[in-house]
């Protein structure tokens, strides 16, 4: 999306049109019943929609999920689109023990949980995962991701997330306004091809390493999180507690490996 601006750059001022990162509004319903409000870059709605549902426990198996697929939302035109995922068997969210007040801002992903508590017992442990990856091999995969990322190029405004294999191979890369949507939606696209549980793989993304983060790649049994930025106190604390392998500041030569360092060698 293009917006007209007005560049100053020292004494001179340029009109010109700037592209934008789109960000609007996402209903996600389980059988017919709403339990999100997302704010997102349009794109991949289906994977978001599957992952959210995973990585907050709501749905836990694939064949839980029937089918997905778009549908608008006509009494509310302002919430854009509706995405609505039928269930094998109804889904009682009370007794999975999430009570939800979701409208989460494209910045926030843990808006609404009851507890934080409640999200630390979803987590399983990925404490026996073999993983063992290279310093040197970690060190090429903010700039692998970072050559993919089309929808940065375009507007400057959208983070990514990345699911790379051992061997340092990109399998998957999406972009969104949310840091939490863009691992939604990866992990979605593994949830829709019935490729879970992700054991053996890297999750890499453009921003921090903050506890929504962390907690989204153990829904997925993700082991490795490694992120260009800095890692939060939370996301240390469940990383060490659950045995995952959290790597921040991953830029040039350097890297901080907060928790997990035995997954991390050198060649």
């Amino acid at each position: 999306m293009a917006a007209p601006v007005e560049r100053i750059e020292r004494s001179k001022r340029t009109a010109r049109h700037d592209e934008l990162a789109i960000e609007e509004p996402l209903e996600i319903r389980l059988d017919d019943k709403s339990v999100a409000v997302v704010m997102r870059t349009p794109g991949h709605d289906e994977e978001l929609a599957a992952g959210f549902l995973l990585t907050e426990a709501i749905l836990r198996k694939r064949e839980e999920l029937v089918s997905i697929g778009p549908r608008r939302n006509s009494k509310r035109p302002d919430l854009g689109n509706v995405i609505n995922v039928v269930s094998g068997k109804q889904v009682n969210l009370k007794k999975r023990g999430w009570q939800r007040n979701f409208v989460s801002a494209s910045s926030c992903g843990l808006c609404g949980k009851l507890t934080i508590e409640s999200v630390r017992l979803q987590a399983p442990s990925v404490a026996d995962d073999e993983l063992r990856v290279s310093a040197t091999l970690l060190r090429t995969l903010p700039g692998r991701m970072r050559s993919a990322q089309d929808g940065f190029d375009a507007t400057g405004g959208v983070h990514a997330a990345g699911l790379f294999d051992a061997n340092g191979d990109l399998l998957v890369l999406r972009e969104d306004i949310g840091r939490h949507n863009a691992v939604d939606k990866v992990v979605g696209a593994s949830f829709l091809d019935d490729a879970l549980p992700l054991q053996g793989r890297i999750l890499m993304v453009s921003g921090r390493a903050s506890f929504e983060i962390v907690q989204k790649a153990l829904m997925a049994r993700i082991p490795f999180v490694a992120a260009v930025s800095a890692a939060s106190s939370l996301a240390v604390d469940l990383s060490r507690e659950l045995g995952m392998t959290l790597v921040g500041f991953l830029r040039g030569e350097t890297m901080n490996v907060y928790t997990g360092s035995e997954r991390v060698v050198e060649p």
